[in-house]
């Protein structure tokens, strides 16, 4: 799966179009190495996103098409969060 499907996805972001404006400026990385919107993720991968106020790292534990909104958090596991 896309990193910017999974991140809308997984509720982390929004929308998809924020996740790949957050990966064309350079602030979600994936393993340590900035990635494009089409990157392609999988389990087990770390994942980091900066924002303006923090950032916030996780690993991916399950890469699903859809789930439900209560069912998102599952997907991943934060590992830092400031």
């Amino acid at each position: 799966m896309r990193i910017d499907k999974f991140l809308k996805v997984s509720r982390i972001l929004k929308r998809r179009t924020l996740a790949q404006e957050a990966c064309d400026k350079g602030k979600v990385s994936v393993n340590g190495k900035d990635v494009k919107p089409a990157y392609r993720v999988k389990e087990g991968d770390i994942v980091e996103i900066a924002y303006a106020s923090g950032s916030i790292k996780f690993r991916i534990l399950a890469v699903k098409e859809t789930v439900k909104k209560d069912e998102a958090s599952s997907l991943y596991e934060i590992i830092t969060n400031f």
